[in-house]
Formats: C-alpha cells, sequence, structure tokens
C-alpha cells in the first residue's frame, strides 16, 4: 500500500492588503534534526490581495512563480512511501515491555514516524535518547539496563519489519548494543519468605499472589493474565481480584510490617525465587527453563548472587581470635 504525501501552495490573510505564502504538508514529513513533524512551511514571499494596477499585478504573478517553483522542489524532496511505524498490531503477542518500548518510541518521533523514515541515523538516535530517557509513570531517569532491554526490544521489532518487507535495509547491522550493567539487587532469604507468609495483609488477594509469585518466578504481569480456569482453588482461595495499583501501598505496608526493611517490589519475587532456587542446588539450565530466560547469561546472575554469599560466609570463618 502506497500513500503519495501532497505540498500544497496557499495563503493566509496579512494588513494591509498583504497575502503570505506557505506550503501545507499533508500528511507530514520529519526534520532530521529536530525530529519534529513539518506540516506547514512560511516562505517569506506575499503578494497583493487585491492588486489595483499593472505593476501590482506583475508582481503577484512573479511571486506566484518563485512561491510554485519552491512547492516543486519540496515536493519532489519529501514524496516517498507512508506507512505508520507504531508496533501497536505486535502488542498484543509480546510482553508488556513492548508497551513501553512504544511510548517512549512515540515521544521520541512526536506522535508519527513512517517505514520510509527507519534508517540507521534515527535508529542511533533513538538509542541516545533511551539513554537519557525520563520514566513514563515515574520521576527520574530510566536506568541503563532498563535502556538495554527497551533497545533490545525494539531491535527486534527492526528484525519484524526487515522480514515483512516494510523496510529494506536489514539496519540491525549496523547498530550496537547497549552494555547492561551488574547491579545487585534486593530479594528475599528463606527466613524473611517466613516472615511474610505468617504476617498477615489487608489485602489477602495480594498477599497470595507475592508467595504464589516467589514459588513460582511468575511476573505480575502473568499472574495479571491468568484466567480463573488456570488457578487450583487451594485453601487461600486463589488470586482472583488482584489489583496491580497494590504493590505500592499496601504492599510496602506489608514488608514493613513483617519487619523486613530491604527495597522490595513484585518483581523481588521472581527473583527470590530464582536466587533460592540456585542456593538449593537446582541446576542452572532448569532455572533458565523455569524462568523463560532467552539468554543463559540473565540466569547467571542469580548464580553470581550465590557464589558472591558463599564468599562472605567463608570470611566468617578464621584462625584469629576476636579481641
Amino acid at each position: 500500500m502506497h500513500e503519495c504525501k501532497t505540498v500544497t501552495l496557499r495563503t493566509r490573510p496579512l494588513k494591509g492588503r498583504m497575502l503570505s505564502f506557505y506550503l501545507d504538508y499533508y500528511p507530514g514529513y520529519r526534520d532530521k534534526e529536530t525530529m519534529k513533524v513539518i506540516r506547514h512551511e512560511t516562505l517569506g514571499i506575499y503578494l497583493y490581495a487585491d492588486p489595483k494596477n499593472k505593476r501590482e499585478q506583475n508582481f503577484n504573478e512573479v511571486m506566484t512563480e518563485k512561491a510554485e517553483a519552491i512547492r516543486c522542489r519540496r515536493f519532489e524532496s519529501v514524496v516517498n512511501e507512508s506507512y505508520d511505524f507504531f508496533f501497536r498490531s505486535q502488542l498484543r503477542k509480546h510482553d508488556p515491555k513492548w508497551e513501553f518500548v512504544y511510548l517512549h518510541f512515540r515521544n521520541f518521533v512526536h506522535g508519527k514516524c513512517t517505514f520510509e523514515e527507519i534508517d540507521i541515523d534515527l535508529c542511533n538516535k533513538f538509542r541516545e535518547y533511551l539513554l537519557t530517557a525520563n520514566k513514563l509513570k515515574r520521576k527520574g531517569r530510566i536506568t541503563r539496563n532498563s535502556a538495554s532491554g527497551y533497545w533490545s526490544t525494539f531491535r527486534g521489532l527492526l528484525k519484524i519489519i526487515y522480514r515483512n518487507g516494510l523496510i529494506k535495509t536489514n539496519v540491525n547491522d549496523f547498530l550496537d548494543k547497549i552494555e547492561t550493567e551488574d547491579v545487585v539487587k534486593d530479594y528475599l532469604s528463606v527466613e524473611e519468605l517466613y516472615k511474610l507468609a505468617e504476617t498477615p495483609c489487608k489485602k489477602p488477594v495480594l498477599k497470595t499472589a507475592s508467595l504464589f509469585s516467589c514459588m513460582t518466578s511468575l511476573r505480575i504481569s502473568d499472574i495479571l493474565a491468568l484466567c480463573w480456569e488456570d488457578i487450583v482453588d487451594y485453601s487461600a482461595g486463589g488470586i482472583k481480584g488482584l489489583q496491580r495499583c497494590w504493590t505500592q501501598t499496601y504492599m510496602k505496608e506489608w514488608i514493613r510490617s513483617a519487619g523486613i526493611t530491604k527495597n522490595i517490589s513484585f518483581h523481588s519475587y521472581r527473583r527470590t525465587f530464582a536466587t533460592l532456587q540456585a542456593a538449593a542446588g537446582t541446576d542452572i539450565r532448569t532455572i533458565q527453563s523455569i524462568m523463560a530466560h532467552k539468554s543463559i547469561t540473565t540466569t547467571q546472575r542469580y548464580i553470581k548472587v550465590v557464589d558472591a554469599n558463599k564468599r562472605e560466609a567463608s570470611k566468617k570463618i578464621t584462625l584469629m581470635r576476636k579481641k
């Protein structure tokens, strides 16, 4: 499907019997420097609204020819294939991270982009944007590891649209990945898990879902997506009725009431599962399979945490008497 842009020469009235020429772009083109979509361009060319004599008529003819020549040049330079680049159709097929990537890319291109515009330069500018972008729903910038994940997802989209013939060049071959940083994030120890299980929560279903995540490694998005028939009923009553917003105030109150001071998010339960499994000696490939990690490198992070804990434990034994 091809959609041709049009460049129309129009006028707007000014004070003092004059008109001003401007170009009307439809559906617009992108300025490569500002990344904004340009819909109108003032030419700085004027003519008389109601010429009174031959001189003014001749003046209008000359200015009109000049404006029309500019319109022709602009049309030749901006007409191209036009596809909406936004990947809404892909969101239903992938994890929620795609939604965040979509929103960040929409912010980057100010709401509109075409497949014709997707090139190495645009993609690298989006990479730079991610490294300095602010979070969508909270204050502060996104972390480098989040930027790396979003960039990887975006590159996955580029593969899809290239495979479908929507762009002519496989730009992925020319893009560098964003390296991640090793960050130690909090998880629950076995003792802290016991405390949570023994501590009541204002929202019982939130407690059930949290412990369920610790035992299965499911993300909150996975749990929310579960159908009721997917849940085997048990004495706690299942996890029907869970709301994502409860993972803020209610969950933090529950964690504090259990005497846990760590910075625990719902995703920490997933890390708890992996770390405790690694500490229990579960094979790394088994953990990778359960957590659905595409790369074994991701799973190895939890092994590193366990190894670090072992090193710290070994330091507690010494041949020197304590003074």
